[in-house]
């Protein structure tokens, strides 16, 4: 195949991975219209087709499926080496991507890396900020950030934080004329807001543990986010009780603008960690990110 096809390949994988030409388009930096050309391109000169397209969804041939696991990693190394080269260069460059929860975002990545980018201008960034549990590997993500319990044995784990505590708490106008929960099952009595996780299609079932007893429950209420912050905006107006990271209300609470709840049944966890693949190798400009962010 002509050399000129290599960009065409790698429109390719870039679909196949993501099963979407929109999302692949963005990640490329390209018009949806000009992606869509360029893999009929790559079929007419192949003389196979190589995706099935729907209006809602994106699928692999059995042809697809044989080209991706040929060239699929070989174009991953090929842009490894090319990261590599930036240890040539007098000043540490690259793009590094990232996928991680809005709270460690919030508490953790941002303000150590303000800094950073600062001392380190060439180096870029991207996040994903989503509480979907991503395949870092597939969706070509240089590393993860989640709870040290939800990284996956075979990826190097890196602490980038202390011990986490979760805090279920409400405002004092929604506690006029009721009673506090003194144990996690009476939340059944109460309007609570609800986190939903993409990963799994549902509600985080909020998790409490005193004595070694682990109780996991399911509330209900009138409302539901995908995103920590409107709950805790939501519970400050007094539309029930909240479940969140303990660092994301302290400050509310300490105003008065929140009441803590069920406070022995929240003991501390493993903290945020940053993780990657054992078996890749990392550019300088990734290893200067992960000291910055290691937890000392």
């Amino acid at each position: 195949m002509a050399r000129q096809n290599l960009n065409d390949l790698l429109a390719f994988t870039t679909v196949a991975r993501m099963r979407s030409f929109t999302k692949a388009a963005a990640d490329l930096g390209v018009s949806q219209p000009a992606l869509s050309q360029t893999i009929r391109g790559l079929e007419a000169r192949l003389g196979v087709r190589l995706l099935t397209r729907t209006t809602r969804s994106v699928s692999l041939t059995d042809a697809g499926e044989h080209l991706l696991s040929s060239i699929g990693s070989r174009l991953d190394e090929i842009e490894e080496e090319l990261d590599a080269l930036s240890a040539l260069r007098d000043k540490p460059a690259g793009t590094i991507r990232i996928t991680t929860g809005e709270p460690a975002f919030t508490s953790i990545l941002w303000p150590r890396l303000r800094p950073f980018l600062r001392n380190y201008p060439d180096i870029r960034v991207e996040f994903d900020v989503s509480y979907e549990l991503k395949d870092i590997v597939a969706k070509r993500f240089d590393a993860g950030v989640r709870l040290g319990e939800q990284v996956e044995k075979d990826m190097i784990a890196v602490k980038i934080g202390p011990e986490v505590r979760m805090a279920a708490v409400a405002s004092p106008a929604y506690f006029a004329g009721k009673t506090k929960p003194k144990k996690p099952q009476e939340l059944a009595e109460h309007r609570c807001i609800n986190l939903r996780l993409p990963t799994y299609g549902g509600h985080y079932a909020w998790e409490f543990e005193r004595n070694r007893r682990e109780i996991h429950v399911r509330v209900q209420g009138q409302l539901a986010f995908s995103a920590a912050h409107h709950i805790v905006a939501a519970s400050i107006d007094g539309y029930g009780v909240a479940f969140v990271p303990e660092d994301m209300v302290l400050a509310h609470i300490k105003a008065g603008r929140l009441v803590r709840i069920l406070e022995d049944w929240c003991p501390a966890f493993p903290g945020y960690h940053l993780y990657y693949p054992s078996r890749r190798q990392h550019s300088p400009a990734f290893s200067l990110l992960v000291e910055a962010l290691r937890y000392r």
